[in-house]
Parts: structure tokens; sequence; C-alpha cells
């Protein structure tokens, strides 16, 4: 059996479980696909009936996998939409939406079932956005990576919820701290010079030994080195911003700017999500709370590190760990707000969210390949000006975000001689540039025949 066919079979096994566990008189399939999802809260078996419901009414272009389980083992589930669920094309960028991190969040989990059932609806209406994106892009939609929290968090009575209770996943652990902090190490490295990326590299092993990583933190670690992941977002509550790396502080400060070597692209990306949510980007609007310090906000962005230090997050992992860029979208100033709220969060988020994922679709695309037309995976491509290397996936194709502008762009490899192209990159689509390495051992054969065409003319010249 392929891997396609075995997700998609547990997916009908999570279908006709939920289907079995309704109570007498519940909507069966066809009821319920074609009323789509409720704007509700959705708990852990609600979830989970919601992305089954989505993958019965759009099967050719969803998936559901897991990737983990939480402490309490409840499945960490991902929706898959692409129009070839199931495996990585080559040459197709890999996106994903996290939610729920902090389980008392609750606006992003709703978001995040509610766009799975959007992309679902728009595909089989004809939507050209939407046709388009699901044909060239992977998205990976996980609602909730703290379903421990969650369940915690909504067991609460009441329209008003406790602001901590369900934050952490059941062992009290702060998520986005309990990453590992390769903030700390790539800042030694920018003094006395090392790697700049890809700090986890051959250390995969340690990460399932580490007993002061979380069970969810684990799975999504293993994840995010999995997939070539190209762009990212992880969804909280809290406040109205789109933040973007570093979120922890060169010195240790509480509140630092601390631009990371992509920081243009970045801002450009933060600005592409709040720009279009209207209360986001308001100039005018107020502070979430009274004494709340938003002075590093600007047009619905802000720097991580200006913002507030974060050590261990997930968003600065993403990017020194993988060739993911990621941000932190914050989308409410009610970590869980009434129910009836969802459908003006989904008004206000819904554009954003799409246009998000297009930004995955910017910069620099291609392959990297030998001279016979082989894939090179692992082969550095590194930009002039940006101490930050990306590297190309097992197919030999790599994707590199860029904002508009002339760059240097060089592909290497161990054991290839390295080439460097000018681009010029525009703000959209990327431009696909490919390379053709040749190897030193080919270059030591074509050397020798130089050499030797070079004796014989030699020597028929001088009659030797």
């Amino acid at each position: 059996m392929t891997m396609c066919r075995l997700f998609l079979t547990c997916s009908a096994v999570w279908a006709a479980v939920a289907w079995a566990a309704m109570p007498a008189g519940s909507p069966r399939a066809p009821d319920w696909v074609s009323q789509g999802i409720p704007f509700e809260y959705h708990r852990y078996r609600e979830l989970r009936e919601a992305l089954v419901g989505v993958w019965l009414q759009c099967p050719s272009i969803s998936r559901i996998y897991t990737v983990g389980k939480s402490f309490e083992t409840r499945e960490l589930l991902a929706i898959e939409m692409t129009d070839n669920p199931g495996k990585h094309e080559p040459g197709e960028p890999e996106f994903k939406y996290v939610g729920n991190m902090h389980g008392n969040e609750a606006v992003g989990r709703e978001m995040l079932v509610f766009l799975a059932q959007y992309l679902c609806n728009e595909y089989q209406k004809g939507n050209e956005t939407i046709v388009r994106l699901i044909h060239s892009t992977r998205i990976h939609i996980m609602p909730s990576m703290n379903p421990d929290g969650f369940e915690k968090a909504a067991s609460q009575t009441g329209d008003l919820k406790d602001w901590f209770v369900g934050r952490n996943n059941a062992q009290g652990v702060d998520l986005n701290r309990n990453f590992l902090d390769l903030d700390r190490i790539v800042y030694v490295y920018e003094r006395e010079g090392g790697p700049n990326n890809h700090l986890l590299k051959n250390l995969k092993l340690s990460v399932d030994r580490n007993t002061k990583l979380a069970p969810e933190t684990k799975a999504i670690i293993h994840w995010i080195m999995d997939i070539p992941f190209v762009l990212s977002a992880n969804l909280h509550g809290g406040d109205v911003v789109a933040n973007y790396p570093y979120d922890e502080t060169r010195t240790g400060s509480t509140h630092e700017y601390s631009a990371c070597p992509d920081d243009k692209i970045f801002k450009s990306l933060a600005e592409a999500y709040a720009s279009l949510n209207p209360v986001m980007s308001n100039p005018n609007r107020q502070p979430c709370r009274k004494n709340d310090d938003d002075s590093s906000f600007v047009d619905g962005i802000t720097n991580g590190g200006a913002w507030y230090n974060v050590p261990g997050g997930m968003q600065d992992f993403n990017y020194l760990s993988s060739n993911c860029f990621e941000i932190t979208l914050e989308l409410s100033c009610e970590k869980f707000p009434p129910e009836d709220m969802l459908p003006n969060y989904w008004k206000e988020n819904k554009d954003s969210l799409i246009n998000y994922i297009e930004q995955v679709h910017r910069g620099v695309k291609g392959f990297v390949r030998n001279h016979q037309g082989n894939p090179i995976s692992n082969a550095t491509i590194s930009v002039e000006g940006i101490n930050h290397d990306v590297t190309s996936a097992k197919d030999g194709d790599f994707w590199r975000l860029l904002a508009p502008g002339d760059y240097k762009v060089t592909a290497s490899a161990p054991g290839y001689l390295a080439i460097t192209k000018k681009v010029a990159v525009p703000l959209s689509p990327a431009v696909a540039v490919d390379f053709s390495l040749e190897s030193f051992s080919e270059r030591k054969e074509e050397e020798k025949a130089e050499i030797m065409e070079w004796w014989k003319m030699m020597s028929e010249t001088l009659n030797f």
C-alpha cells in the first residue's frame, strides 16, 4: 500500500469512527458535508469530525494525517490541501499554518478550521485564486498544536475565560518557550564565525532524548525537519499584530529590535498579512488593554524582540533549523472570546490568510542538478549580502524568499564547483533559476584532456 493510500485509508477510518460515535439523530455525511462547518468552537472530537467532513467533501485535494500525539495522547491533526495530496512534488513549495499553540488562545484554531472548509468550498466553485493555490502549493493546516490545553480552557463555564487556564500543555509546559534556543547559538556565531542556518543538522536523534522537550514540541520539530517547508505562520491571541523574527533579543533585554538577516523580506511578509486585516492595520487602533506597550507596532507589524523577549520560541526555531520562514500572528485581544464573535474574526482574517499563503511564491526558485541532470540535495543556496543560507531538497528543488531587488545567488555543494548568477527579483512571482554544477572530477578530466590536446599540438608543431 502506498503512503498516500495509507493516509487516505486512515482518514476513512476516522470518518467512520466519528459517525459511529455520533448520537442518534445527528446529521450523517450528506447533510453534514453540504452544510459546511458552523462558526462555533470545536472540541477535540468535533475538530476531528470537521476535518473529516472537509476530506469527504474534497477527497481529491485533501488528506488528513497526524504529526504526533499530545501528552494526553490526543492526535496533533493536520489536513493537507493540494492537487496531489500525500507527497512532495518537485518544484512545488510547502506551506504550513499552526494554530492553538497556547491552548486558551482559541481564535486561530477556529480560523484554520474555517480556512480548510473555505479552500474546499472555493475550489469546488472554481475560484481562480484558490484553484491556482491548490495546484501550485502544498498547504498544511494544523488547527491545534495544544489540544490538551484547549480542552482545559474550553471546559470553563461562561463566556469569560481565565487568562491563563489552558495556556500550557498538560505537563504545564509553555510550548512557545520550549523549543531549542538556537538564537543564543547563532548570536555567538555572528560574533565568532560559524554556520548561519540549519543549526540542528545531524542532531535529530538528540531531540528524542531531550527530556525537557514536551511531546508536542518534539513532534513539531520532526515535522519541520522532515518536510521542506518554505513559509509558515503560527496563530496566537491576546493582541492584534503580525510579529516577525527575531523573537529573542541579542542582549537579553526585555525590549530590543532584533533584526535577522532577512529583516527586509520578513517585514514584507508581515505586511502582506496585516495590510488586509482592517483591525490589525488600523493606525488608530487602541491597545488591547490600558497598560499594554504597543509602541513597537507600526502598521500592524512588529519585530518580536522589539515587542518583548521570547527565548525558545517556535518562530525563530523554524528560521534557524530549516529553510522555513515563519511569523507569529496575534489575531484577537481576547484569547477565548464568545462564540458569536467568530464570524467577525473570520471576516477580518479570511483575505489575509489567503494572501499570506500566496507569499510562498516570491523570491527565487529552481533546481540544482549535476551535468548529468541528476538532482543534488542539500546544495547550499546563498545570497550575497544576506547571511542566511537555504538548502535544496531531495529532488534538488529550492525556494529562496526575497524582497524585490537585484541579487547575486550562488549554488554550491561538496565536490562541485560553485556557480553564481545575477537575478532581478520582482514582487512576484518567484523567478526560476536553475543551476547545473560541474563536479571536481569532471573538471580534472577536462583539464587533463586540455593538457593532452595542448601537448599533442606542441608535439606536432615541434616535431617531437
